[in-house]
Protein backbone atom coordinates (compact mmCIF):
# COMPACT_ATOMS: atom_id res chain seq x y z
CA UNK A 1 0.00 0.00 0.00
CA UNK A 2 0.89 3.43 -0.41
CA UNK A 3 1.88 6.33 2.05
CA UNK A 4 -1.08 7.95 1.75
CA UNK A 5 -4.04 6.57 2.76
CA UNK A 6 -5.44 3.78 0.13
CA UNK A 7 -9.49 4.62 -1.28
CA UNK A 8 -10.78 2.01 -3.33
CA UNK A 9 -14.54 2.51 -4.82
CA UNK A 10 -16.35 -0.29 -4.82
CA UNK A 11 -18.59 -0.73 -7.63
CA UNK A 12 -19.49 -4.38 -6.88
CA UNK A 13 -22.89 -4.98 -8.41
CA UNK A 14 -23.91 -1.34 -9.42
CA UNK A 15 -23.37 -2.09 -12.62
CA UNK A 16 -26.52 -4.50 -12.72
CA UNK A 17 -24.37 -7.07 -15.45
CA UNK A 18 -24.08 -4.61 -18.13
CA UNK A 19 -20.49 -4.01 -19.22
CA UNK A 20 -20.76 -0.68 -20.78
CA UNK A 21 -22.35 0.49 -17.22
CA UNK A 22 -19.38 -1.05 -15.87
CA UNK A 23 -16.59 0.78 -18.34
CA UNK A 24 -19.09 3.75 -17.42
CA UNK A 25 -17.96 3.65 -13.91
CA UNK A 26 -14.33 3.56 -14.42
CA UNK A 27 -14.48 6.80 -16.53
CA UNK A 28 -16.77 8.72 -13.73
CA UNK A 29 -14.09 7.96 -11.29
CA UNK A 30 -10.41 8.42 -13.10
CA UNK A 31 -10.88 11.77 -12.06
CA UNK A 32 -12.36 11.53 -8.57
CA UNK A 33 -8.71 11.16 -6.81
CA UNK A 34 -9.53 7.67 -5.43
CA UNK A 35 -6.26 5.14 -5.76
CA UNK A 36 -8.29 2.04 -6.88
CA UNK A 37 -11.56 0.14 -8.19
CA UNK A 38 -12.80 -2.88 -6.62
CA UNK A 39 -15.07 -5.21 -8.90
CA UNK A 40 -16.73 -8.51 -7.77
CA UNK A 41 -15.85 -11.53 -9.52
CA UNK A 42 -18.76 -13.99 -9.58
CA UNK A 43 -19.27 -17.44 -11.24
CA UNK A 44 -22.67 -18.24 -10.72
CA UNK A 45 -22.42 -22.23 -10.47
CA UNK A 46 -19.12 -22.48 -8.80
CA UNK A 47 -19.74 -19.78 -5.67
CA UNK A 48 -23.42 -20.51 -5.48
CA UNK A 49 -26.01 -22.91 -6.02
CA UNK A 50 -30.68 -22.52 -6.26
CA UNK A 51 -30.42 -22.59 -2.19
CA UNK A 52 -28.80 -19.72 -1.78
CA UNK A 53 -31.46 -16.89 -0.32
CA UNK A 54 -31.02 -13.32 -1.02
CA UNK A 55 -29.78 -11.11 1.17
CA UNK A 56 -32.33 -8.41 0.78
CA UNK A 57 -34.98 -8.31 -1.62
CA UNK A 58 -34.84 -6.25 -4.05
CA UNK A 59 -35.03 -7.81 -7.38
CA UNK A 60 -37.45 -7.96 -9.72
CA UNK A 61 -36.15 -9.80 -12.48
CA UNK A 62 -34.30 -12.81 -10.54
CA UNK A 63 -35.97 -15.93 -9.77
CA UNK A 64 -33.10 -16.83 -7.43
CA UNK A 65 -29.62 -15.51 -5.89
CA UNK A 66 -27.76 -17.90 -8.12
CA UNK A 67 -30.02 -16.19 -11.23
CA UNK A 68 -28.65 -12.90 -10.14
CA UNK A 69 -25.32 -14.45 -9.71
CA UNK A 70 -25.02 -15.09 -13.42
CA UNK A 71 -26.87 -11.91 -14.52
CA UNK A 72 -23.57 -10.29 -12.94
CA UNK A 73 -20.99 -12.32 -14.82
CA UNK A 74 -18.63 -11.43 -17.06
CA UNK A 75 -16.25 -13.06 -19.31
CA UNK A 76 -12.85 -13.51 -18.97
CA UNK A 77 -12.00 -11.08 -21.98
CA UNK A 78 -14.63 -8.68 -20.73
CA UNK A 79 -12.56 -8.75 -17.74
CA UNK A 80 -9.46 -8.13 -19.37
CA UNK A 81 -11.01 -5.47 -20.88
CA UNK A 82 -11.82 -3.42 -17.83
CA UNK A 83 -8.98 -4.53 -16.00
CA UNK A 84 -6.92 -2.44 -18.98
CA UNK A 85 -8.97 0.54 -18.85
CA UNK A 86 -8.57 1.00 -14.81
CA UNK A 87 -4.55 0.79 -15.84
CA UNK A 88 -5.26 3.17 -18.89
CA UNK A 89 -6.71 5.79 -16.63
CA UNK A 90 -3.87 4.83 -13.82
CA UNK A 91 -6.11 3.51 -11.31
CA UNK A 92 -5.21 0.62 -9.64
CA UNK A 93 -7.68 -3.01 -10.53
CA UNK A 94 -8.49 -4.64 -7.37
CA UNK A 95 -11.10 -7.90 -7.15
CA UNK A 96 -13.06 -9.67 -5.01
CA UNK A 97 -13.35 -13.38 -6.21
CA UNK A 98 -16.07 -15.60 -4.69
CA UNK A 99 -14.87 -19.65 -5.90
CA UNK A 100 -11.52 -20.99 -7.06
CA UNK A 101 -12.83 -20.67 -10.19
CA UNK A 102 -12.78 -16.87 -9.64
CA UNK A 103 -9.16 -16.97 -8.92
CA UNK A 104 -8.47 -19.28 -11.22
CA UNK A 105 -9.75 -16.10 -13.91
CA UNK A 106 -8.08 -13.56 -12.09
CA UNK A 107 -4.98 -15.06 -12.54
CA UNK A 108 -5.62 -15.65 -16.49
CA UNK A 109 -5.99 -12.07 -16.67
CA UNK A 110 -3.48 -10.96 -14.99
CA UNK A 111 -4.53 -9.90 -11.22
CA UNK A 112 -2.73 -9.28 -8.15
CA UNK A 113 -4.11 -7.51 -5.95
CA UNK A 114 -7.07 -9.45 -4.45
CA UNK A 115 -9.89 -8.01 -2.06
CA UNK A 116 -11.61 -10.57 0.33
CA UNK A 117 -15.41 -10.14 1.47
CA UNK A 118 -16.27 -10.64 4.62
CA UNK A 119 -17.85 -13.61 4.07
CA UNK A 120 -15.15 -15.42 3.14
CA UNK A 121 -13.37 -14.95 6.37
CA UNK A 122 -13.59 -18.69 6.70
CA UNK A 123 -13.09 -20.17 3.55
CA UNK A 124 -9.80 -21.09 4.03
CA UNK A 125 -10.26 -22.39 0.60
CA UNK A 126 -10.47 -19.46 -1.12
CA UNK A 127 -8.16 -17.90 1.32
CA UNK A 128 -5.33 -20.22 0.71
CA UNK A 129 -6.09 -20.28 -3.14
CA UNK A 130 -6.04 -16.03 -3.27
CA UNK A 131 -2.77 -15.95 -1.41
CA UNK A 132 -0.66 -17.42 -3.89
CA UNK A 133 -2.11 -15.75 -6.70
CA UNK A 134 -2.20 -11.91 -4.82
CA UNK A 135 1.02 -9.85 -4.64
CA UNK A 136 -1.26 -7.94 -2.06
CA UNK A 137 -4.70 -9.02 -0.45
CA UNK A 138 -6.86 -7.05 2.10
CA UNK A 139 -9.29 -9.25 4.00
CA UNK A 140 -12.78 -7.50 5.46
CA UNK A 141 -13.49 -7.97 9.19
CA UNK A 142 -17.54 -7.18 9.00
CA UNK A 143 -19.26 -11.05 9.90
CA UNK A 144 -15.80 -12.42 12.22
CA UNK A 145 -14.88 -12.76 15.92
CA UNK A 146 -10.93 -11.77 16.36
CA UNK A 147 -10.38 -15.85 17.12
CA UNK A 148 -11.77 -16.30 13.41
CA UNK A 149 -10.07 -13.42 12.17
CA UNK A 150 -6.94 -14.65 13.92
CA UNK A 151 -7.63 -18.34 12.13
CA UNK A 152 -7.72 -16.66 8.77
CA UNK A 153 -4.46 -14.19 8.94
CA UNK A 154 -2.43 -17.26 10.10
CA UNK A 155 -3.95 -19.11 7.16
CA UNK A 156 -1.91 -16.73 4.76
CA UNK A 157 0.43 -14.54 6.52
CA UNK A 158 3.57 -14.56 5.09
CA UNK A 159 2.08 -15.33 1.59
CA UNK A 160 2.11 -11.84 0.18
CA UNK A 161 0.93 -8.50 1.85
CA UNK A 162 -1.75 -8.56 3.90
CA UNK A 163 -4.05 -5.73 5.29
CA UNK A 164 -7.32 -5.91 7.27
CA UNK A 165 -10.22 -3.92 7.15
CA UNK A 166 -12.97 -2.94 10.17
CA UNK A 167 -16.19 -3.49 8.37
CA UNK A 168 -19.66 -3.83 9.82
CA UNK A 169 -21.70 -6.31 7.19
CA UNK A 170 -25.06 -4.00 8.00
CA UNK A 171 -26.35 -2.04 4.79
CA UNK A 172 -26.67 0.52 5.03
CA UNK A 173 -24.72 1.02 8.23
CA UNK A 174 -25.43 3.36 11.27
CA UNK A 175 -23.24 5.46 13.20
CA UNK A 176 -23.39 3.31 16.00
CA UNK A 177 -22.06 0.34 13.95
CA UNK A 178 -19.17 1.64 12.44
CA UNK A 179 -17.25 0.23 15.39
CA UNK A 180 -13.82 3.01 14.77
CA UNK A 181 -12.93 1.52 18.10
CA UNK A 182 -11.63 -1.94 16.29
CA UNK A 183 -9.27 0.15 14.42
CA UNK A 184 -6.34 0.66 16.75
CA UNK A 185 -7.36 -2.83 18.46
CA UNK A 186 -6.67 -4.42 15.30
CA UNK A 187 -3.74 -2.58 14.35
CA UNK A 188 -2.21 -3.54 17.95
CA UNK A 189 -2.96 -7.38 17.20
CA UNK A 190 -2.38 -8.01 14.14
CA UNK A 191 0.61 -5.31 13.12
CA UNK A 192 -0.39 -4.98 9.73
CA UNK A 193 -1.92 -2.28 7.33
CA UNK A 194 -5.17 -1.60 8.69
CA UNK A 195 -8.27 0.14 7.11
CA UNK A 196 -12.21 0.24 6.80
CA UNK A 197 -14.73 -0.76 4.74
CA UNK A 198 -17.64 1.77 4.75
CA UNK A 199 -21.57 0.38 3.82
CA UNK A 200 -23.25 3.86 5.28
CA UNK A 201 -24.45 5.44 2.16
CA UNK A 202 -22.55 9.13 2.72
CA UNK A 203 -18.79 10.08 3.45
CA UNK A 204 -19.20 10.82 7.33
CA UNK A 205 -17.80 7.08 8.04
CA UNK A 206 -14.66 7.11 6.24
CA UNK A 207 -13.96 10.56 7.16
CA UNK A 208 -14.19 9.58 10.64
CA UNK A 209 -12.25 6.28 9.89
CA UNK A 210 -9.27 8.38 8.30
CA UNK A 211 -9.00 10.27 11.48
CA UNK A 212 -8.98 7.12 13.67
CA UNK A 213 -5.82 5.88 11.78
CA UNK A 214 -7.31 3.98 8.60
CA UNK A 215 -4.47 3.80 6.31
CA UNK A 216 -7.04 1.81 3.41
CA UNK A 217 -10.65 3.32 2.99
CA UNK A 218 -13.32 1.51 0.74
CA UNK A 219 -16.53 2.57 -0.16
CA UNK A 220 -19.49 1.07 -2.48
CA UNK A 221 -19.82 3.50 -5.37
CA UNK A 222 -23.14 4.27 -7.76
CA UNK A 223 -24.26 6.93 -10.08
CA UNK A 224 -27.37 7.28 -8.05
CA UNK A 225 -28.54 5.64 -4.60
CA UNK A 226 -32.10 5.49 -6.34
CA UNK A 227 -30.54 2.71 -8.71
CA UNK A 228 -32.08 -0.67 -8.75
CA UNK A 229 -29.50 -3.08 -7.18
CA UNK A 230 -28.88 -4.90 -3.54
CA UNK A 231 -26.37 -1.83 -1.99
CA UNK A 232 -27.79 1.26 -3.96
CA UNK A 233 -28.43 3.04 -0.59
CA UNK A 234 -25.18 1.39 1.20
CA UNK A 235 -23.21 3.30 -2.00
CA UNK A 236 -22.12 7.26 -2.36
CA UNK A 237 -22.60 9.01 -5.84
CA UNK A 238 -19.79 9.87 -7.82
CA UNK A 239 -19.89 13.61 -6.32
CA UNK A 240 -19.54 12.65 -2.92
CA UNK A 241 -16.68 10.18 -4.10
CA UNK A 242 -14.80 14.04 -5.17
CA UNK A 243 -15.51 15.09 -1.96
CA UNK A 244 -14.56 12.41 0.50
CA UNK A 245 -11.04 12.32 -1.63
CA UNK A 246 -11.07 15.89 -0.60
CA UNK A 247 -11.67 15.62 2.76
CA UNK A 248 -9.38 12.70 3.52
CA UNK A 249 -6.06 14.30 2.00
CA UNK A 250 -6.84 16.83 4.37
CA UNK A 251 -6.83 15.03 7.40
CA UNK A 252 -4.27 12.67 5.96
CA UNK A 253 -1.93 15.93 5.72
CA UNK A 254 -3.60 17.15 9.52
CA UNK A 255 -2.48 13.60 10.63
CA UNK A 256 1.23 14.03 9.19
CA UNK A 257 1.79 17.32 11.10
CA UNK A 258 1.14 17.60 14.73
CA UNK A 259 0.48 20.47 16.14
CA UNK A 260 3.18 21.17 19.35
CA UNK A 261 1.32 23.55 22.26
CA UNK A 262 4.21 23.64 24.09
CA UNK A 263 5.56 26.20 21.70
CA UNK A 264 4.16 28.83 20.06
CA UNK A 265 7.12 30.66 19.31
CA UNK A 266 5.87 31.08 15.64
CA UNK A 267 2.54 33.00 16.78
CA UNK A 268 5.60 35.92 18.11
CA UNK A 269 4.43 38.57 15.83
CA UNK A 270 0.48 37.40 16.21
CA UNK A 271 0.69 37.30 20.00
CA UNK A 272 2.03 41.29 19.46
CA UNK A 273 -0.83 42.50 17.43
CA UNK A 274 -3.41 40.66 19.29
CA UNK A 275 -1.67 40.77 23.20
CA UNK A 276 -2.91 43.82 25.17
CA UNK A 277 -0.68 46.67 27.26
CA UNK A 278 -2.11 48.56 30.32
CA UNK A 279 -3.68 51.75 30.04
CA UNK A 280 -6.16 53.72 31.93
CA UNK A 281 -9.86 54.51 31.55
CA UNK A 282 -9.87 57.99 33.03
CA UNK A 283 -7.62 61.18 32.90
CA UNK A 284 -5.79 60.51 36.61
CA UNK A 285 -3.45 63.16 38.44
CA UNK A 286 0.30 62.97 40.06
CA UNK A 287 -0.03 60.82 43.07
CA UNK A 288 -3.10 59.17 42.07
CA UNK A 289 -3.08 55.78 43.90
CA UNK A 290 -4.26 53.05 40.87
CA UNK A 291 -6.95 50.78 41.59
CA UNK A 292 -8.78 47.94 39.50
CA UNK A 293 -10.67 50.42 38.08
CA UNK A 294 -8.52 52.65 36.84
CA UNK A 295 -7.14 49.84 34.54
CA UNK A 296 -8.27 48.68 30.70
CA UNK A 297 -5.90 46.99 28.75
CA UNK A 298 -5.66 48.23 24.55
CA UNK A 299 -3.83 46.60 22.13
CA UNK A 300 -1.02 45.98 21.22
CA UNK A 301 1.42 44.68 23.03
CA UNK A 302 4.60 46.49 24.00
CA UNK A 303 3.25 49.66 24.20
CA UNK A 304 3.10 49.33 28.22
CA UNK A 305 3.00 47.13 30.79
CA UNK A 306 1.60 43.77 29.90
CA UNK A 307 -2.00 42.91 30.83
CA UNK A 308 -0.95 39.70 32.03
CA UNK A 309 1.07 41.89 35.16
CA UNK A 310 -1.79 44.06 35.95
CA UNK A 311 -1.52 43.11 39.75
CA UNK A 312 1.82 44.42 39.35
CA UNK A 313 0.75 48.27 39.21
CA UNK A 314 -2.58 47.70 41.47
CA UNK A 315 -1.51 50.04 44.74
CA UNK A 316 1.26 51.93 42.86
CA UNK A 317 1.48 55.94 43.13
CA UNK A 318 1.63 57.69 39.62
CA UNK A 319 4.34 60.06 39.60
CA UNK A 320 2.74 62.34 36.49
CA UNK A 321 -0.38 63.09 35.07
CA UNK A 322 -1.88 60.36 32.55
CA UNK A 323 -4.90 61.18 30.06
CA UNK A 324 -7.22 58.94 29.48
CA UNK A 325 -6.47 55.72 27.23
CA UNK A 326 -3.09 56.65 27.83
CA UNK A 327 -0.74 53.53 28.01
CA UNK A 328 0.79 52.79 31.37
CA UNK A 329 3.98 51.26 32.36
CA UNK A 330 6.70 50.97 34.88
CA UNK A 331 7.95 54.79 33.99
CA UNK A 332 4.95 56.55 35.01
CA UNK A 333 4.76 54.97 38.66
CA UNK A 334 6.68 55.35 42.06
Amino acid sequence: MQNNIYMMAEIGQAHEGSLGLAHSYIDALASSGVDAIKFQVHIAEAESSIHEPFRTDFSYNDLSRMDYWKRMEFSEEEWAGLKAHCEQKNLDFVASPFSISAVGLLESIGVSRIKIGSGEMSNLLLLSSAAKLATEMTLSSGMSSLAELDSAIAAVRGKCKLSLLQCTSSYPTGPHQWGLNVIPLLKDRFQIPIGFSDHSGDIYACLAAAATGAEILEFHVTFDQRMFGPDSTSSINIDQVKQLVKGVRQIETAMKFPVDKADSSEYAMLKTTFGKSLAVNNDLDRGHILTLYDLEAKKPAGYGVSATHFETVVGRQLQRNLPKWSFLNFSDLL
